[in-house]
């Protein structure tokens, strides 16, 4: 049975960086992306965390691999930049759909494929940190963001007992291209590569020191 990371979001920005970490590393990485993209050194999966036959694909495609997955990244994000009082009920459950309901989606269903003492990482944004700065045009965005932390606390209490761990990263600026959507003209202290880094580094011990744990993870925020 061979082992695996599995990066959600890994087309591009710190889930592309995050794989490539991993991979150059040694690691046998599936990178999915919405449009199963090429990552160099890692295997492409298509994966849509707001569809529920796409997160069966997925774990379908893991099993017929014989894989078991040592570490689970939930990395998939969306970002809407709007004032409060234009949002739509629309907007607030496309920002559920992908930022807290697809990554709970999924770990449900990735359940049967994970290691005995498997880590799963969630990534959510200073946004959703309790007691951070808030920025306007962000609520939907930032309270999803904040559902995440609760869920990885939740799930360490419920599944913790199976001897996984559940941690969530709350990462401040970015240079990516969400973070120019956030904040337009804003130049970012930290690149998606630095940040790439520390994330592989952490999805591959961070188990060893942390369960249930919310940390922030920033530089500059924004």
């Amino acid at each position: 049975m061979n082992t695996s990371y599995l990066i959600t979001g890994a087309a591009k920005g710190i889930g592309r960086a995050t794989a490539i970490a991993l991979a150059s590393a040694g690691h046998t990485v599936i990178a999915a992306s919405r449009g199963g993209i090429d990552v160099p050194g890692c295997v492409s999966l298509t994966l849509d965390v707001t569809s529920d036959v796409s997160i069966q694909n997925a774990r379908a495609f893991i099993q017929s691999r014989n894989e078991k997955i040592a570490g689970l990244i939930n990395n998939a994000g969306a970002l809407i930049n709007q004032p409060f009082n234009t949002l739509v009920r629309e907007d607030f459950q496309y920002m559920a759909e992908v930022n807290w309901i697809g990554p709970a989606m999924l770990i449900q269903s990735l359940a049967p494929c994970f290691t005995s003492d498997a880590h799963i990482v969630n990534i959510s944004s200073m946004g959703g940190y309790q007691g951070a700065a808030k920025y306007p045009g962000l609520s939907a965005y930032a309270s999803s963001k904040a559902a995440l932390v609760g869920l990885t606390e939740c799930l360490q209490v419920e599944w913790g007992e199976k001897g996984w761990a559940f941690n969530v990263l709350c990462l401040g600026a970015v240079q990516t291209e969400m973070l120019s959507e956030a904040f337009p003209g804003y130049v970012a202290p930290t690149t998606p590569e630095t940040m790439g880094a520390y994330i592989a580094s952490f999805v591959e011990m961070g188990h060893k020191t942390h369960a249930g744990a919310v940390l922030a993870v920033a530089k500059s925020n924004p």
